[in-house]
């Protein structure tokens, strides 16, 4: 195998962990120093000279996750690295992809500059908001998904009369790969916004009449969306409505919410660590999944079998 080196941030060192496990390798040694107004430095404890140098952060809030990864890139390539790969589990400022009101930045195209100006040759990520952020990049971009822990998740719930949905238009696409893989049907939320974070109303396109409703969205924020479709549907007739994201930003009152909710369960990945406590929340591992990209990245083998849809 290709001599390489995995390092992590402060706040993704848990997943670090894990998927080092997997490698049957050591998480490199790095020091993060903290200043009295709120700077820090890194700095590699080891020698990384011509290793191929994997980083493990996600970016999620507050910023502080996304400039420390930048300065472990740059400390990495003045160590001579001889490749630096950002491994982002959750790619923070992804809805920020486009111009969808006058005079707003386009923060995920930001990030995605300011990543490669930093000096990073790859970036392995999962299930971003828009498919198309992967264009925002100049370096090969691996993006993983999410369903291939969570297909065999709902497979094994063995629910009688399953039906996928999505709680909002933008989760079609998602929703769609999974109906078709799972040969079930599937239902549409359509909801309006007056500001973000704040659901107006909802509309359900379908029948959701005695089935047993899996939600599939990517990420999971104030859960006003996901927990006001659940209730809706249960309103509507449904058996049950259970809940699949990627990432479990859960800005608060989200677990309240979740907790109050017509929702049986809701499933994350470990993309973002999940601290506050509900008995609905369920998270499953995506190590093994990242720690077999990363093996064959260095092995110049080919991840599309990582792809399940």
């Amino acid at each position: 195998m290709v001599s390489f080196k995995i390092f992590s941030g402060t706040s993704s060192r848990y997943l670090a962990e894990k998927i080092c496990n997997h490698l049957q390798c050591p998480l490199g040694k790095m020091n993060i120093q903290y200043f009295a107004d709120g700077e820090f430095s890194v700095a590699y404890e080891e020698s990384i000279r011509g290793a191929h140098v994997f980083l493990i952060q996600s970016t999620f809030p507050k910023s502080d996750n996304l400039m420390e990864l930048l300065l472990m890139v740059d400390a990495a390539k003045r160590a001579s690295a001889k490749s630096i790969v950002a491994v982002i589990p959750y790619f923070g400022w992804a809805r920020q992809d486009r111009k969808d009101v006058p005079r707003v930045a386009i923060g995920a195209k930001l990030v995605a500059d300011l990543l490669g100006v930093a000096g990073i040759n790859r970036l392995i990520t999962m299930d971003l908001h828009a498919d198309q952020i992967q264009g925002f990049f100049d370096v090969p971009v691996d993006h993983l998904y999410a369903s291939s822990v969570f297909i065999e998740e709902i497979r094994n719930l063995n629910l009688p009369n399953l039906l996928i949905a999505t709680p909002d238009v933008g989760g079609t696409k998602r929703a769609n790969t999974y109906a078709k893989h799972l040969n079930a049907p599937m239902v549409i939320c359509y909801k309006l916004r007056k500001k973000a974070n704040e659901v107006s109303e909802m509309k359900i396109i379908g029948d959701v009449k005695g089935m047993d409703v899996v939600l599939i969205d990517d990420i999971v924020d104030t859960a006003g969306t996901v927990t006001k479709a659940a209730d809706l549907m249960m309103s509507e007739g449904a058996a049950s409505v259970r809940a699949f994201a990627s990432h479990a930003v859960m800005s608060d009152p989200a677990s309240t919410r979740v907790d109050q909710s017509k929702l049986l369960e809701i499933n994350f990945t470990d993309s973002i660590p999940y601290s506050k406590k509900s008995e609905k929340v369920k998270v499953v591992s995506v190590a093994e999944i990242f720690a077999t990209a990363i093996s064959r990245v260095c092995n110049n083998e080919s991840i599309s079998s990582l792809y399940v849809i």
